[in-house]
């Protein structure tokens, strides 16, 4: 990728979360501790999925890459901010923050098509389920899967065109824990006419496009369920867990990207990034696991694999074992003196 004016721009400055440098340590340890929460939580998740053959349907594929969603998204902001705070480094490359910039657009703006097409899927499950295997077949999983990936990549391309080519002759610090594209946009001394007329055209098709679609699709589930005379709860509580993502992913976004910027100061905005880049990923696979028996009823069977290639494996390690002193007893018979 061709940065255009920005070859005079060697690296910006990320202030990161706190200067105070008695909150290093804590704040190293916190994030630490809830990345590795959130691959291992993302990770069980994939790996349930895969593993029971009753979670292969439409709702579970486009779980289990909503997890691997979250593993990268997370993974592409907590690594850099970690290295920063532990070696007291607060740049970022040129390059590496253009990536970062790329990749967080890419990530997110494929979530929310991804969501909006899950709530299309219980739509499908509930409003038309004798349909649901004709509507929602594997090669119609696969379209959407692709589509959210390609619309995804396609817009956040244009978003970083549009940004690598401004020109930046001021301070390139950022009051930020990572490169995002608003802290970023705030550096340049360019005409933002353009990036103002994408950005809106970005947040309008990608916030208020799919959530029409996810209000329209819970709009009909909830004037299909009311009608029903009993089984309303269990009808419905296979929808509450995406609810509640949808709620706090969608919640978050638009307060960031939809609000004045002059409406909140830095330090908010810091901690409203913190909530939906990093500790948002690792909350997901709770919510769907606990309010879900089929995604319970996974973990345990892996927890049972688990169990069993850790007993073949101990099992394996005594055959050795004796196999080992069964040979010993013979180097040693053959060793004495006639």
């Amino acid at each position: 990728m061709a940065f255009g004016n920005q070859s005079a721009v060697k690296e910006f400055i990320l202030l990161g979360l706190s200067d105070n440098s008695k909150m290093q340590v804590p704040l190293f340890q916190l994030f630490l501790t809830i990345y590795m929460f959130t691959l291992a939580g993302n990770g069980v998740l994939i790996t349930a999925v895969r593993v029971d053959n009753r979670l292969h349907t439409p709702m579970y594929l486009f779980l289990s890459n909503l997890s691997f969603l979250d593993i990268c998204y997370t993974s592409i902001i907590v690594p850099k901010m970690l290295v920063n705070i532990a070696i007291s480094s607060k740049s970022i490359s040129t390059a590496g923050c253009f990536l970062q910039v790329y990749l967080y657009l890419f990530l997110g703006e494929t979530e929310c098509i991804l969501l909006a097409f899950m709530a299309f899927d219980r739509y499908v499950a509930i409003c038309n389920p004798l349909r649901y295997n004709v509507i929602m077949n594997t090669a119609s999983c696969i379209r959407i899967i692709s589509t959210s990936y390609m619309t995804g990549s396609a817009i956040s391309s244009v978003d970083i065109f549009f940004t690598a080519t401004l020109k930046f002759c001021g301070p390139v610090i950022i009051d930020h824990f990572f490169c995002e594209a608003p802290s970023l946009l705030q550096l340049s001394c360019s005409d933002l006419t353009a990036n103002n007329i994408v950005a809106l055209i970005g947040s309008t098709t990608l916030i208020f496009i799919p959530l029409s679609l996810i209000l329209f699709s819970y709009t009909q589930i909830f004037l299909v369920v009311v009608k029903i005379p009993s089984g309303k709860y269990k009808a419905f509580s296979t929808c509450i867990s995406h609810i509640i993502v949808m709620v706090i992913f969608y919640g978050t976004v638009m307060f960031m990207y939809l609000r004045p910027r002059y409406s909140a100061t830095e330090f908010t905005d810091k901690l409203v990034s913190v909530f939906y880049t990093i500790v948002t990923p690792m909350l997901n696979p709770l919510i769907y696991s606990l309010r879900n028996k089929d995604v319970l009823r996974a973990l345990r069977l892996l927890g049972r694999i688990r169990r069993n290639h850790h007993n073949i494996f101990m099992v394996f390690l005594s055959e050795e074992s004796l196999y080992c002193e069964a040979m010993k007893l013979a180097d040693d018979e053959v060793s004495l003196p006639v």
